[in-house]
């Protein structure tokens, strides 16, 4: 059995279909998603996206956001998500060094540094 998955971002429809299953990250840690789930709606954290199309996984990184379920349709409002290929590895680790950079010097502010370096490391966990 499986259930319908669309997945939107700022710049695009990311994900239209059905699917077996997902595992994604909230707030509270890692849940999957799967058919005939209650229905529930939480923030989605950085992390990674595992979707299962017909026993096939395909990973994505996501960026935070938000997921709504019910009656067997699956929403989700990514800030940001990019498959694997999509990803600039050189840009990302770029990104997790001034990040890294402004931690240490402690410059301007900490949080924005401290979510940019997490996007950066997850980026980057996913493109290998």
């Amino acid at each position: 059995m499986q259930f319908y998955l669309k997945i939107v971002s700022p710049d695009r429809l990311f994900y239209d279909g059905y699917v077996d299953s997902i595992v994604v990250k909230g707030t509270e840690g890692d849940f999957a998603v799967l058919p005939n789930m209650s229905p529930f709606v939480t923030k989605v954290a950085i992390g990674k996206l595992k979707i299962t199309v017909d026993k096939k996984d395909k990973y994505a990184a996501i960026s935070g956001g938000y997921i709504d379920i019910r009656n067997n349709k699956v929403t989700m409002v990514a800030n940001a998500c990019e498959w694997p290929e999509e990803i600039d590895s050189e840009r990302a680790e770029k990104a997790k060094a001034r990040a890294l950079k402004r931690i240490e010097n402690k410059e301007g502010d900490i949080l924005r540094a401290e979510i940019a370096l997490k996007r950066a490391i997850n980026r980057l966990s996913i493109s290998k």
